[in-house]
């Protein structure tokens, strides 16, 4: 590990200045993505701001019959939350779908927006990796990719989002509050992470010197209709090949609203609002759950280790639809 200057913030916006005065630093909250880099020398802070006596641990209801969750708020904390529970089971099941107890005590909301790729060739600094050093090469493209992306994809990377909590997130439409030099300003959660294009090392549209400080839930949580499927190599502690978050509104079998989201299969939680809106006024039968499965793996693309996926995907939002219908039993 690199050595490294420390302070702790008092206030929001001490730690906002802080980090605008150099711009090598960085925030630290439960530090369970961010330590893990720079033991392996992935990444190489200066000096590392403190957050976590910031007041950004509640859980506070919203006018519009929402939810405010503070950006310190612990990732267990969320899940067994009683309101995130009776509302929002979606993100109380992805929740706990990750990462272990342990990890779950200490990682933040904040944070887990932050995740940084599993990427076996962004973690091992003796290959090239577009994302830790750009202009590097992508050893993925044509090595071990069982892991990687099938959609949105480039010609530059092909690494995955690694969060659960982000799945369930975008699939009920949460926004992302931050601040910074200029102020506070709000990001939907389908703009925070970005695809990779030419520019991998960014994962997202968060500025180097803006701190989150909350994630805002719409009153809407499906709390009737939902599925998180999250489908991996083991049953505990892995991450996902493939997930899926729906969230269904049904009016007598007929149905009015779907929310999709996959994880494990792009470089951000992917959603195909277009292929959602497939589902409008049909009936939740196994038909149009299999058509609106084949529209959002169209163009999907394997890379020949990961090529199962395509699969995989297809059938998995077929089933986390069933599930959310109450076709199939959620397990």
């Amino acid at each position: 590990m690199n050595r490294f200057s420390f302070e702790r913030a008092g206030s929001v916006a001490g730690a906002v200045s802080a980090i605008a005065r150099n711009e090598r630093a960085r925030f630290i909250a439960g530090g369970t993505n961010l330590l893990d880099l720079m033991k392996e020398n992935v990444s190489r802070p200066s000096h590392l701001i403190d957050v976590n006596r910031l007041p950004l641990n509640t859980i506070e209801e919203q006018a519009d019959g929402g939810l405010r969750i503070g950006a310190l708020v612990t990732n267990s904390a969320v899940a067994y939350d009683a309101r995130v529970e009776q509302r929002y089971p979606l993100l109380s099941k992805a929740i706990l779908a990750g990462a272990s107890a342990q990890l779950r005590n200490m990682a933040t909301t904040g944070g887990n927006l932050l995740q940084r790729t599993r990427c076996y060739y962004f973690y091992d600094t003796g290959t090239p990796c577009n994302k830790r050093e750009p202009g590097s090469g992508c050893g993925a493209l044509a090595g071990i990719n069982r892991i990687h992306a099938i959609l949105g994809t480039s010609e530059k990377c092909i690494a995955t989002h690694p969060s659960d909590m982000c799945v369930a997130l975008a699939a009920l439409e949460a926004s992302i509050q931050v601040k910074g030099p200029d102020g506070e300003r709000t990001i939907p959660i389908a703009e925070f992470h970005r695809l990779p294009g030419d520019t991998p090392h960014l994962d997202t549209n968060l500025r180097p010197d803006e701190l989150i400080t909350s994630v805002d839930l719409p009153a809407k949580g499906f709390a009737r209709n939902f599925s998180y499927l999250k489908i991996r190599d083991r049953q505990s502690y892995a991450f996902a090949l493939v997930s899926v978050a729906v969230g269904l509104e049904l009016d007598e079998g007929v149905i009015r609203e779907a929310r999709i989201a996959l994880g494990g299969v792009a470089h951000k939680p992917w959603r195909d609002t277009k292929a959602e809106a497939m589902l409008s006024g049909q009936r939740a039968t196994g038909e149009s759950f299999r058509s609106v499965a084949d529209a959002i793996l169209r163009d999907a693309k394997g890379y020949g280790h990961n090529t199962f996926k395509i699969e995989l995907a297809r059938r998995a939002v077929v089933r986390a639809l069933e599930q959310a219908a109450g076709t199939e039993v959620q397990q």
